[in-house]
C-alpha cells in the first residue's frame, strides 16, 4: 500500500524526466519507456507499464484524456521494451491481442532474462518466460505467435549478438538463430539506433551503428517468415553521429527512407530490399516519436489510484476475514 502511495506522488517524475535508473533491457542505462508505453498505430489506446512497489501496475488507457479502460498489478518488475537508443517501443503484437514485457535489467550481462506475455483483452499473466542468459525483446510476428529476440553472446562487448526466435505456443526458443544468408556468420554487431515498422507490421526495419566499424546498416527482420537481411547504407559510412537518424516509411510502406539531419539521405526498396539515392526534394516526414508525457502523468495517476482503491478494497476483506478457530 505505501509502494503504491509513492509512486503516485512520483508520477509527475516520470512525466520531467525522459529516463530513469531503470533500464528496459537494452544492454545500456538510462532508458525507461514503461510510462509513456506502446500503441498500435491508429489505436486510441495505449498500454503503460509502471512501478508498483515490487510489482508492475499494467494499464490499457485512451490516448485522447487518459481514461483508464482496465488495469492490472503483475508480480514481479516488469516494462515496455525499447528496441533502439532513440526510446522506440515494441511489445505489443500487430492483432492487438499480445502485449510482451520484459524484466529491467540491472547491468550487463545478466544471468537471466525474464519476460511476460500478456493476453490484453483482460490484462491477463498467459506466461513467464525466462531464459537463462542475456537477451532483450527484439519483436513479435503480426498475430504474436512468435517473439524474437535479441541474445548477446560476448560477455564484454554488448554490441554483438544474434537474433533468435521463441515459440510462443510451444514455448521453446528455437535452436537456429536468424540471419541473413548473405552475411558471413551468425553474430551481428553494433548498436540499435532508431527502429519503423511496415503497415502491416510484419517488417521491423532497425538501423545499427555498426559496432564502431564505420558501417551502419538497416537489419530487415521478416517477423512472419522467421527471415532477415543486413543491408549496408553507405551514405551513413564514417558518420560520427547517429543520434538524430531516423527511419521513415514512404509510398505506403513501400519504401524505407533513411534520414539523417532532416535530410533523405537513402532510400530502400522495402521489396527488393535495395538501396539507392534519394532524388531531389525527396522529402518525407519524420514522426515525432517524443513521449507524450503531459498524457502519460495523467494516465499514470489515474491507474495507480484505481490499483490503490483496488488494494484497499483487498485488504478490507482481509481484515474482515474471520480467525480460524
Amino acid at each position: 500500500m505505501r509502494a503504491l502511495l509513492v509512486t503516485i506522488a512520483a508520477a509527475g517524475a516520470f512525466a520531467a524526466a525522459a529516463g530513469s535508473a531503470a533500464a528496459d533491457g537494452l544492454p545500456v542505462g538510462g532508458i525507461e519507456i514503461g510510462p509513456s508505453g506502446v500503441s498500435r498505430p491508429g489505436d486510441d489506446t495505449r498500454y503503460v507499464a509502471l512501478r508498483a512497489g515490487p510489482n508492475t501496475l499494467v494499464a490499457r488507457i485512451e490516448q485522447t484524456g487518459g481514461r483508464v479502460l482496465r488495469s492490472r498489478v503483475l508480480p514481479g518488475r516488469f516494462t515496455v521494451p525499447a528496441v533502439a537508443l532513440d526510446g522506440s517501443a515494441a511489445g505489443l503484437a500487430a492483432d492487438g491481442r499480445t502485449l510482451v514485457l520484459i524484466r529491467p535489467r540491472t547491468g550487463f550481462p545478466r544471468k537471466q532474462t525474464v519476460l511476460a506475455v500478456v493476453e490484453t483483452p483482460r490484462l491477463r499473466l498467459r506466461e513467464t518466460v525466462v531464459l537463462a542468459g542475456d537477451f532483450s525483446f527484439d519483436a513479435l510476428s503480426p498475430d504474436g505467435s512468435l517473439l524474437y529476440l535479441v541474445q548477446y553472446v560476448n560477455r564484454r562487448d554488448p554490441t554483438r549478438y544474434v537474433v533468435r526466435g521463441y515459440d510462443l505456443q510451444r514455448r521453446r526458443l528455437l535452436a537456429e538463430p536468424v540471419v541473413d544468408p548473405e552475411v558471413f556468420g551468425d553474430v551481428m554487431r553494433g548498436y540499435p539506433m532508431t527502429r519503423a515498422v511496415s503497415p502491416d507490421a510484419r517488417w521491423a526495419y532497425t538501423l545499427y551503428d555498426g559496432g564502431g566499424d564505420g558501417h551502419p546498416f538497416v537489419h530487415a527482420l521478416d517477423t512472419a517468415t522467421r527471415t532477415a537481411a543486413c543491408i549496408d547504407v553507405a551514405a551513413l559510412a564514417g558518420r560520427a553521429e547517429l543520434t538524430d537518424v531516423r527511419l521513415a516509411l514512404a509510398a505506403g510502406g513501400g519504401e524505407v527512407r533513411v534520414v539523417a539531419g532532416g535530410e533523405t539521405v537513402a532510400v530502400i526498396d522495402a521489396a527488393t530490399l535495395r538501396v539507392r539515392e534519394p532524388a531531389e526534394r525527396e522529402a518525407v516526414p519524420v514522426p515525432d516519436g517524443s513521449p507524450p508525457w503531459n498524457l502519460v502523468a495523467a494516465a499514470a495517476l489515474a491507474a495507480l489510484l484505481v490499483a490503490l482503491a483496488a488494494g484497499r478494497v483487498f485488504f478490507l476483506r482481509r481484515r474482515r476475514r474471520p480467525a480460524l478457530s
